[in-house]
């Protein structure tokens, strides 16, 4: 399978999603996300071009872990020669292509403005499938079930969206 997937270049992206807020002051300051202002978990989909299937999910890391961090925990799994396509969150990535960061003080060139609106053409469907997700009502606000259950269920969600677009076969 991992030779299969070299073949693409998979498009990886995460998004973050608010939790009841921890009793316990340690669990409070593992969970609390700078970036969103609120305590969180954050989730990673990897999908196939096109957004014709969802090929990785990692679920229910604390909000505070970077993107980065946690693809490259996630990336393991993956063959070395694996290419990817992310955001600005994975520079500095191997094997990764992102958009052009505007220098400070400066503006980007018209040919790197180019390319960084093709990139976001490539990665659109990462988007879109991580929409599809979030449409269920657990996955798009606070979630106030036990933190034991959130990984089996955001699976199982993910498990119906593959259904929906038509890539899991009963």
């Amino acid at each position: 399978m991992k030779e299969l997937l070299t073949e693409f270049e998979l498009i990886v992206d995460s998004c973050e999603q608010p939790i009841e807020r921890p009793r316990e002051y340690k669990e409070q300051k593992k969970y609390y996300s700078g970036k969103k202002k609120n305590h969180t978990f954050k989730n990673q989909l990897i999908v196939l071009p096109s957004g014709k299937d969802i090929i990785d999910v990692v679920a229910g890391k604390p909000g505070p872990k970077s993107d980065i961090k946690l693809f490259r925990e996630s990336r393991k799994g993956f063959d070395s020669n694996q290419k990817f396509n992310g955001d600005k969150a994975y520079q500095g990535e191997e094997l990764t292509k992102t958009p052009h960061k505007k220098p400070k003080k400066q503006e980007l060139t018209p040919e790197q403005k180019e390319r960084n609106k093709e990139l976001a053409s490539e990665r659109i469907f990462v988007e879109h499938l991580i929409r599809l997700v979030k449409i269920f009502r657990v996955a798009q606000e606070r979630f106030r079930l036990k933190s034991s259950k959130y990984e089996q269920i955001i699976m199982t969600i993910c498990g119906l969206v593959r259904l929906r677009i038509g890539t899991f076969i009963l």
